[in-house]
């Protein structure tokens, strides 16, 4: 009889707990999401044969280019953002289309605890017989290393690390006589003179074993005229064009004093002489109160076109009061003119146009998501896949987000990291890419309380807004928190009173410096209106990347 009972017993708790295995865990539902971009200076008409400055715009720093036959190849920084470093297509050096991620399997970089202007900076993409190669640095987790693939969508290999080399901005040097070298920035070969003193060095490498090989040396010491104390020397690319080899390297830091200086030398390895009306390109000698201001200009490379053009790209920043700007360092295009064999990319003095006469090359691309100017993206969810526009903070340890449970809709299992953790929050994030926006979602909340959910503003772990819902009894109160610095406020909330199962509908505009919330009810309805929203700027915030826009949900405590 006893063991009868125990038998029952035992079942009955083992259905139980098979039970309460199979629940499933309470999960937000977004229908959509939307993001419209109305930027003044965008709307300017756009003649025959022209192109818009910048080609990227948002958070898309650092680039690097190819070409492989007639088509051209370009990748950026992410950080420590997942999926780490796109890679972009074009054969008119103004549509891209984004075809992949280096970066795109969790386990190829540990990106753990790492703060979000750390992981993968600058990445320089170079193709040779058939090979594209990413050489980047794993900024405090890792080092410098080489990707290689022979498509530019992927796969593309796991790390090759080369612990040869410290510092950073490693690129890649194929001669006409297949000798293949590596350049980076890196401390001097002396005490550092001065805060900033930094170095340029190359080595030859191996193309099959991917290894650096034989000496390291200088090829400049602190920068074009170490006598004015130059900083953060960086960014080395070199290219060869007829009987000369040059060497061009970012100046000035990435900031207001960036600039992009040019030498040249007969022999690879230099001595490397310096253009005497460097910089090449430029922005800090503007005025400070010029209408639209671009700032930060740097960080450059040139590709030639199979029309025997060659081309610029590099980043810049659109500030909105000449100071702080949200969209974080751009892709910006401009052509090369060549005076007595040095490349120029801009005269001293000029403004770097919104505006300018393109690459008269044909578009195998019309197609193409727009990355720049005014527009409206939204994604309804009904993919098998999640657009690749989306980013993840670090890499994901598990996948929180489903599309096919509910096709149309994208469901989320919230989880208990925060947006200021040091871990993979379920967030996702799509660049903010103009000064004036607007973003917006549907979502359905679980019946159960003890879940947030809605739309946040991120720039960094210490700097964002989140404005969510939450079920409190038989409401739903809607609440806009913010972040900046240690502290977390929650500075406006209102109460919803609706069915258990009806949609909350949240929306976040930004105009430069004023950034409102709304929830529907009848209508939008503010829930705070133009609060300073320069904790999103990178000048406040600190670090390297822009702000991102996206759903959000967390367990409650």
């Amino acid at each position: 009889m006893h063991k009868q009972i125990g038998k029952q017993l035992l079942l009955a708790a083992l259905g139980c707990a098979i039970s309460l295995s199979a629940r499933a865990a309470p999960t937000v539902s977004f229908d959509w999401f939307e993001y419209t971009g109305k930027d003044a200076v965008f709307e300017t008409q756009l003649p025959a044969g022209s192109y818009r400055n910048p080609i990227l715009a948002g958070f898309y720093p650092d680039p690097s280019i190819t070409r492989a036959g007639d088509k051209f190849y370009l990748v950026n920084s992410t950080f420590a953002y997942f999926p780490g470093i796109p890679v972009f297509e074009s054969s008119d050096l103004v549509h891209w289309q984004l075809l992949g991620h280096v970066l795109d399997r969790p386990q190829q970089l540990p990106f753990d605890g790492l703060e979000i202007s750390r992981g993968v900076f600058a990445p320089a993409i170079h193709h040779h017989n058939g090979v594209f190669y990413v050489l980047n640095t794993l900024v405090d987790s890792g080092g410098n290393f080489i990707s290689t693939a022979t498509n530019p969508a992927g796969p593309w290999s796991d790390p090759v690390w080369l612990p040869q080399i410290d510092g950073i901005d490693p690129s890649l040097f194929i001669d006409a006589d297949g000798k293949a070298y590596v350049l980076n920035n890196g401390a001097p070969d002396e005490a550092p003179r001065y805060q900033g003193h930094r170095a340029i060095w190359m080595q030859e490498f191996d193309l099959q074993q991917l290894k650096l090989v034989g000496p390291r040396r200088v090829l400049v010491n602190g920068g074009v005229d170490i006598s004015k104390q130059p900083i953060w020397i960086e960014g080395p690319h070199l290219y060869k064009r007829g009987q000369w080899y040059y060497l061009m390297c970012a100046e000035g830091g990435t900031g207001v004093n960036h600039s992009e200086v040019i030498l040249r030398s007969k022999s690879v390895w230099g001595p490397f002489a310096a253009y005497e009306d460097n910089p090449i390109l430029t922005q800090r000698e503007l005025s400070k109160e010029r209408a639209n201001p671009i700032t930060n200009a740097g960080h450059a490379d040139l590709v030639e076109a199979p029309d025997g053009t060659w081309w610029a790209t590099f980043l810049g920043s659109r500030t909105y009061d000449g100071v702080n700007y949200h969209t974080g360092r751009e892709t910006y295009l401009l052509p090369v003119t060549w005076k007595n064999d040095w490349p120029v990319i801009l005269e001293r003095g000029k403004a770097i146009p919104y505006v300018a006469p393109g690459p008269k090359l044909s578009n195998i691309h019309p197609q193409v998501v727009p990355l720049t100017g005014n527009f409206t993206w939204r994604d309804e969810f009904d993919g098998r896949e999640l657009n690749a526009a989306w980013l993840q903070v670090r890499a994901p340890k598990r996948k929180w987000f489903d599309l096919s449970a509910e096709p149309g809709r994208l469901n989320i299992a919230p989880s208990d990291e925060r947006l200021d953790g040091k871990g993979n929050p379920a967030y996702l994030g799509r660049r903010q890419q103009h000064l004036t926006f607007d973003a917006s979602t549907l979502l359905r909340l679980p019946k159960e309380a003890g879940v947030a959910a809605g739309i946040a503003a991120f720039q960094n772990g210490q700097h964002w807004y989140f404005l969510g819902a939450r079920r409190t009894g038989e409401s739903v109160q809607v609440f806009l928190e913010k972040k900046s610095g240690t502290t977390v406020k929650q500075v406006a909330t209102a109460t919803l009173k609706q069915a258990s199962d009806a949609p909350i509908k949240l929306k976040i505009s930004g105009n430069g410096r004023d950034h409102s919330f709304y929830y529907e009810a009848a209508g939008w309805q503010p829930l705070l209106e133009n609060d300073d929203g320069s904790i999103l700027s990178t000048e406040v915030a600190g670090g390297f990347v822009g702000a991102t826009l996206g759903p959000h949900a967390r367990l409650e405590h």
